[in-house]
């Protein structure tokens, strides 16, 4: 049994990053050598002189729908939020909705003029399935949805939140929230590290439940990832396999590039995934460094650095961090393990 009580830190409010830094590369970097535990302070924008020729940067390239919409009970006109999780087919989405003891199989929801959803099936936890009604989806979530923050960010969101809460190489849609250790890069810092040599590859996981659900049981073992689409190409896949064989490092750019190396390792190149990384359970065997920022106590998130490296040591340099006035979550400064 692994107590989810060993995962727990305490991080004062003001550690909270509510906005981003002004300029993407201008986060703080806290850089772990694994071999000697040392680490180093410095900005992102030092990231080339922790790298060499022939690694391979892997990074997400999902892009975060405007995934939070406000709609109203098409009956009663009660005010109903929803987030969208998961494309389950066609019209049909998963889906959390607030406050979900309001609603009821057959309900319809509307969202804006021609923007409507029908509540197909409702589960626990504030899970529904929402069949959607309009003529472009897409453009409907555009005009009427909003980026969807994580809830500890105490403000509502605005315009330059819409792209800053977005990776610069972002492409594929379909993500509930930005993989955020890709938000430090900006293109310059992309051509910089293709200039020295260094490989980058792009793979797609749509963050969703699996990424940001809270642990609910005492004995982490028994928490189950909600599962998450990812798709690697076969040339990058091969990239991987390639470098892999020459003993060159693989660092992968956020958790969800991890969970997506390693599950396309086992289950192909296209599907579902529901891995779930924590210290004495499953190990890996692509992944070699792994830039990813500051996590929330007790996450799932939180539980895969540490099996990266060491619980205890993990937790210390968190201590170090906060000590140190960097920035947490999803707004915050990052970490570089190697």
């Amino acid at each position: 049994m692994t107590d989810i009580s060993l995962f727990d830190y305490t991080l004062p409010e003001e550690s909270i990053a509510q906005y981003p830094a002004d300029k993407r590369d201008s986060s703080r970097l806290l850089v772990v050598d694994r071999t000697t535990g040392k680490t180093d302070h410095r900005l992102f924008s030092d990231l080339p002189e922790y790298l060499r020729a022939g690694d391979v940067l892997v990074f997400n390239d999902s892009r975060v729908m405007k995934a939070r919409i406000i709609g109203e009970k098409e009956e009663t006109g009660a005010k109903i939020e929803i987030l969208l999780t998961r494309k389950i087919e066609g019209a049909l989405w998963e889906a959390i909705a607030k406050p979900a003891k309001r609603l009821r199989k057959g309900d319809r929801l509307v969202f804006g003029k021609g923007f409507t959803a029908k509540v197909e099936d409702k589960g626990d936890g504030g899970f529904v399935k929402l069949l959607f009604e309009c003529d472009d989806f897409w453009e409907s979530l555009e005009r009427f949805g909003h980026t969807p923050l994580p809830p500890y960010i105490k403000r509502g969101d605005d315009k330059a939140d819409a792209e800053r809460y977005q990776t610069v190489y972002a492409k594929e849609k379909g993500s509930a929230a930005a993989p955020t250790a890709g938000l430090h890069f900006t293109e310059e810092l992309l051509g910089r590290v293709r200039d020295m040599g260094v490989e980058t590859v792009f793979v797609t996981l749509h963050v969703g439940l699996g990424t940001f659900r809270p642990v609910q049981t005492e004995n982490i073992e028994d928490h189950k990832m909600h599962e998450e689409y990812y798709h690697i190409g076969s040339e990058a896949r091969q990239r991987i396999g390639h470098a892999k064989a020459e003993g060159r490092r693989i660092i992968c750019v956020g958790t969800t590039s991890v969970r997506t190396v390693e599950s396309a390792s086992e289950k192909g190149n296209d599907g579902s995934t529901d891995v779930f990384f924590y210290p004495g359970g499953r190990e890996f065997t692509i992944t070699d460094g792994l830039i990813t920022n500051f996590h929330l106590p007790k996450s799932t998130l939180l539980m895969l650095v540490s099996a990266f490296y060491d619980r205890e040591k993990v937790l210390e340099i968190y201590r170090e961090a906060i000590k140190e006035k960097y920035r947490f979550f999803s707004y915050g400064d990052a970490m570089l393990i190697l």
